[in-house]
């Protein structure tokens, strides 16, 4: 068994998951120049907000090493944290943008990149314990974003909650403990090329964590 480090992040060879260490494996051999590891969280240690994504895309963070950056999702996410004054820079789809975060964290609630970007359940239970531990390593926090039902019902687990107390919908807010849990649609180009989440929801969603945050 894997054991986390001090800041929630699985080892770079985390074989707990042995159908993402194979499929991690294998691309190390096609693509030896991406990253190919568990994806760390990113953004202020002081974090007042985390978001919570789903796992690492192939030619997104699974590339990249950074959560949301080289496929289109960041770009909305990494937009709109720039609109509400938690992020600093500008955001050019690499790591070494320059690009930082404040009080902000972004992390997934899978830290590998699974086939077909779809975890198993199995999967999602065993990174759980890093979600548990970058919660637990943040003084700080008062909002937690779920990007998606994924990352809602991975995030109530790790909090104890029962899934059915507490319902994913798009600006869905729950309190929870001393935390509150605030839902959106994941920023995904599927769901912005539908519209089923357009930029103006996206927004909607952190007025309200601005409004909790105060």
């Amino acid at each position: 068994m894997s054991a986390s480090s001090r800041d929630g992040s699985p080892p770079a060879d985390c074989g707990t998951c042995l159908r993402l260490a194979t499929f991690r494996n294998d691309l190390r051999a096609r693509e030896p120049d991406w990253f190919n590891a568990p994806v760390p969280s990113f953004g202020d240690r002081s974090a007042e907000l985390l978001v919570v994504g789903l796992a690492p895309g192939m030619k997104g963070a699974n590339r990249t090493g950074r959560p949301f950056t080289g496929d289109y999702a960041g770009d909305l996410l990494y937009a709109t944290l720039a609109r509400f004054g938690f992020a600093d820079g500008r955001y050019d789809a690499r790591p070494d943008d320059g690009l930082t975060l404040r009080r902000c964290i972004i992390t997934n609630a899978v830290r590998c990149l699974p086939p077909q970007n779809k975890p198993t359940g199995a999967e999602i239970r065993a990174c759980g314990r890093y979600l548990a531990a970058t919660i637990a390593g943040l003084e700080n926090l008062k909002v937690v974003m779920a990007l998606g039902r994924i990352a809602h019902d991975a995030t109530l687990t790790v909090l104890g909650e029962r899934r059915a107390a507490w319902k994913f919908g798009h600006g869905a807010i729950h309190k929870i403990g001393p935390l509150w849990l605030i839902d959106s649609y994941h920023c995904s180009r599927y769901n912005t090329n539908t519209r089923r989440l357009t930029p103006q929801m996206f927004e909607a969603v952190f007025e309200e964590i601005t409004r909790l945050l105060g």
